[in-house]
């Protein structure tokens, strides 16, 4: 008997597990994840299954809409918050991330600049997000998820040290890139068409936010192509298992997620050890008066 290879279930159709690796519960969720369901007709009753609601999706919006929250009820302006009051609820700025506070790198992608900036990465992410979980499986999109967060934060420390840096983009960016790979090299049990149609968006959204990013002054593109490059990799390295046994996949993710780990650690000294000039002019201008308080 062939079990799913999402979710471990037995398949007990042998002529259905010729053809796919999944059982028809999975298959079905997974195409409602990824094309828009069907509106309707109030005169008709429904006797489908109940639409996918990605629990870790779910929870991920939410800690940001918690967090911008937050913000609001403190007095934060949720048009035009300052500097400050970013800083204050955990955005990056080398001065400070790279001065004692490594937590930033991480926080900062739960903080954003205002409604709109959390509204647009919110729609993002529940699109993404979706797909993302149901390919990729819970814990796998919540490791790749702060992965490439944390890499885009690190980019922008980088490139852009003395800059106050904030958003989930660079995460959003890379759960894009780590499905372009994974759907490009996985050889999932799906149509041609529909995963030909899922590549082409991605591709779509992935090229078009990197070029608003380099026109508009005030976005960190750094973070977007340092959270799209980890996904990237992390996609490629996911797509030989995505066909495997869950046992055998979660030995593959342990030892991949073991290696992005050293990635990362490895990248924060170079980063520290590139952009921390930044921490000691930092304290050099507060020490002579000539910037006395945070940006």
């Amino acid at each position: 008997m062939t079990n799913c290879v999402r979710c471990g279930r037995p398949i007990s159709d042998s002529s259905y597990a010729a053809t796919s690796n999944l059982c028809p519960e999975c298959r079905q969720a997974f195409a409602g994840a990824a094309r828009p369901a069907p509106v309707a007709q109030p005169s008709m009753a429904t006797t489908g299954p109940a639409p996918y609601r990605p629990p870790v999706t779910v929870a991920i919006v939410g800690i940001n809409i918690l967090v911008f929250a937050a913000m609001i009820v403190s007095g934060v302006s949720p048009m035009n918050p300052t500097l400050a009051q970013l800083l204050r609820f955990g955005a990056d700025f080398g001065p400070y991330t790279l001065g004692g506070q490594p937590w930033r790198i991480l926080t900062s992608n739960y903080v954003h600049v205002g409604l709109f900036h959390i509204l647009f990465n919110m729609w993002c992410l529940w699109n993404l997000g979706r797909l993302a979980e149901r390919i990729l499986g819970a814990w796998t999109y919540v490791l790749t998820y702060t992965a490439c967060g944390i890499a885009g934060s690190l980019a922008s420390l980088w490139i852009h040290p003395g800059a106050v840096g904030a958003g989930a983009s660079g995460a959003i960016f890379g759960l894009a890139g780590a499905l372009i790979t994974a759907l490009y090299l996985g050889k999932l049990p799906y149509p041609r068409q529909m995963l030909s149609g899922l590549l082409r968006s991605l591709l779509s959204f992935a090229g078009y936010n990197l070029f608003f990013g380099a026109v508009v002054p005030g976005i960190d593109n750094s973070a977007h192509i340092g959270g799209l490059i980890v996904g990237l990799a992390i996609g490629a390295l996911l797509a030989s298992q995505l066909n495997e046994a869950p046992e055998k996949r979660r030995t593959h993710e342990r030892f991949m997620f073991t290696i992005v780990a050293l990635f990362l650690i490895g990248f924060g000294v170079f980063v520290k050890k590139q952009s921390g000039w930044v921490v000691e002019k930092y304290r050099q201008l507060n020490s002579s008066g000539q910037e006395t308080r945070e940006p």
